[in-house]
């Protein structure tokens, strides 16, 4: 149960249920939209990470659902595996996020990008060789939608499980 009520959107302005419409008005929108302009700038973040960019769909779903894993946050990594599945992220691959370096099934750019994701969050900044283990294999522009794709992520884990939102039905995921 959240730590505090979802912003109750009879309340809410035109703009705040109109964003919430297109996302499903999913639990964790209805919690930012107690604060309509930050809700507002996260979903076009969110959204630029998503929809738009050079990164490889694929590669951004392995992150983001390891991502997930590392800030033990269940909603990210429901969400995330299913938004991944829905880009080519294969069950054999979604099954092995935990336990990735020991999987065969990521090949060596999802390798290099997984490690970047692990050193990011785990050490805060990867070091010089998962760096530029990476940035030979992205284009510079990739390469920074990799990071701010994690970084987001890591921000959004963090809100989800400061605010213990509610997952969602299976019926109900955002996509």
């Amino acid at each position: 149960m959240a730590r505090i009520d979802y912003c109750d959107t009879t309340k809410s302005n035109e703009r705040t249920r109109e964003i919430l419409g297109k996302n499903r008005n999913a639990n964790i929108f209805r919690m930012m939209a107690h604060s309509p302009s930050y809700f507002e700038q996260y979903c076009r973040l969110g959204g630029a990470i998503r929809h738009k960019g050079e990164l490889d769909p694929v590669l951004r779903e392995l992150a983001i659902t390891r991502t997930g894993i590392l800030c033990e946050a269940p909603y990210e990594i429901v969400a995330h595996k299913r938004i991944g599945k829905n880009v080519g992220v294969t069950d054999e691959q979604n099954e092995a996020l935990a336990d990735w370096q020991s999987a065969t099934c990521f090949d060596d750019v999802q390798r290099a990008a997984l490690a970047f994701t692990d050193e990011i969050v785990r050490l805060h900044k990867p070091t010089d060789a998962t760096f530029n283990a990476i940035a030979a294999k992205l284009t510079p522009a990739a390469l920074v939608e990799l990071q701010l794709s994690v970084g987001f992520y890591v921000m959004t884990s963090k809100f989800l499980e400061t605010f213990e939102i509610d997952m969602q039905p299976v019926s109900e995921v955002v996509s």
